[in-house]
């Protein structure tokens, strides 16, 4: 049954790493690339860990169990390029990489143990197998418990941590539900693991339990499955949402007015210009949307020293008077808002009393409601009179300030 579940998981690794590997040289990204190494790891490892593959392997070499020691690197591989990938994607880019570099340094410490102990097994009269098995000697039991403890214990549990906490944030719902898949994938890994463990200890006790293998291989492919599926959902998941790729590419488009002058007067906002490309977008909406609607808040968050106080008053009266109901009122000084602090921001005056940030409005509906507040907020922006106005009579009041430029300590 093992040849079987592993025969299949080899193929499907091999299928979802070559499906990565294409959209990674079409959009490189360094949380594709991990991707691209973990499914790369797992579909060599799993066809070396084929019995009739691994048998030959150390048949051809003389060296047995060769085949299981590249088959756990590899297993080992995908553990820290999927926690690379989960690091740089919920934490900021210089912590990510710290803490990458000692994931990389402690499994590289436990592989070479783990080479030495396979090393020290190869010098017996008669050969062991790193298996529960031969648990009773002592440089197999430490062979598998460093394999257990660092390469599925430590790094599923915080796998599963990551994906369960950025899911929870994640605006893009195929990531979100990747991730939580994802997590799940690592449970079963953990419970890999804890029966290799168990088996351990009870052979350590003097009992021969039978059906360590055939659980191994079903509780393998179930992680396995889970974890490929759940690291290419991204990519493929929206594919299966047509309506609602026209709906967040409508989106997409509707925001383009306001995010083309945030982005004009700070280009720093703008992390991947290849979205600027001819169908860049279509290719990814999803991505492409997040991108837009975090680069417009990261927008109106870097002109809040530009943001007048007064514009509230202003902009609320001329709204009142146009008889806008109570969201149309609250999008239009939004716009106003981001209007006046954009021109403030282009002749280089701050806001002699700024905007509280505990003022900003938040969206009720998640990342749906965010999505339709900015498209209300930027049809006002290119369309309404009453940022039109609210323009005039901030100017015409900004001329009556003393000149707080830039570095200037408000007066």
């Amino acid at each position: 049954m093992d040849t079987i579940l592993y025969t299949v998981c080899a193929v499907a690794g091999w299928f979802a790493a070559g499906y990565m590997l294409r959209l990674q040289r079409r959009q490189p990204s360094p949380a594709r690339g991990a991707i691209c190494v973990a499914l790369g790891a797992f579909a060599a490892g799993i066809t070396i860990a084929i019995p009739p593959v691994a048998a030959g392997i150390d048949d051809v070499s003389g060296l047995p169990n060769l085949a299981k020691v590249v088959s756990h690197g590899c297993a080992m591989t995908i553990a820290a390029s999927a926690e690379h990938m989960l690091l740089h994607l919920s934490l900021p880019p210089a912590k990510a990489a710290a803490r990458s570099r000692i994931w990389v340094w402690v499994t590289s410490g436990a592989f070479l143990a783990m080479v030495a102990l396979f090393a020290y097994t190869l010098t017996y009269d008669q050969p062991v197998l790193l298996t529960v098995e031969y648990a009773r000697d002592p440089a197999v039991t430490a062979y598998l418990l460093i394999f257990m403890l660092v390469g599925f214990f430590a790094y599923c549990t915080d796998i599963s941590r990551l994906c369960w906490r950025f899911a929870r944030i994640c605006g893009r719902p195929w990531l979100r539900r990747g991730l939580r898949l994802t997590a799940v994938g690592a449970a079963f890994a953990l419970l890999y693991s804890t029966n290799k463990i168990v088996y351990l200890v009870a052979y350590w006790s003097g009992h021969r339990p039978g059906g360590e293998r055939q659980i191994a291989a079903v509780l393998v492919t179930i992680g396995a499955l889970l974890m490929m599926t759940g690291l290419t959902m991204p990519a493929w998941g929206p594919i299966l949402t047509i309506t609602r790729r026209w709906d967040d590419y409508r989106s997409y488009r509707q925001l383009e007015p306001l995010w083309r002058d945030l982005v004009a007067a700070l280009p720093e906002l703008e992390l991947d210009p290849s979205l600027r490309r001819p169908l860049g977008a279509v290719r990814d909406i999803d991505y492409a949307l997040t991108r837009r609607v975090a680069e417009i808040r990261d927008g109106r968050l870097a002109l809040r020293p530009y943001t007048d106080v007064r514009v509230t008053e202003l902009a609320g009266q001329f709204a009142e008077q146009a008889g806008l109901t109570a969201d149309e009122q609250r999008a239009n000084v939004e716009a106003a808002h981001l209007a006046c602090a954009l021109r403030r921001h282009r002749a280089g005056r701050v806001a002699p009393v700024p905007q509280p940030a505990d003022e900003l409005h938040r969206p009720e509906g998640g990342y749906a409601g965010e999505i339709g507040w900015l498209a209300q907020v930027t049809t006002a922006y290119t369309r309404s009179p009453v940022v039109a106005r609210t323009l005039v009579a901030a100017r015409l009041a900004a001329a009556q300030d003393t000149p707080n430029r830039v570095g200037d300590a408000p007066r």
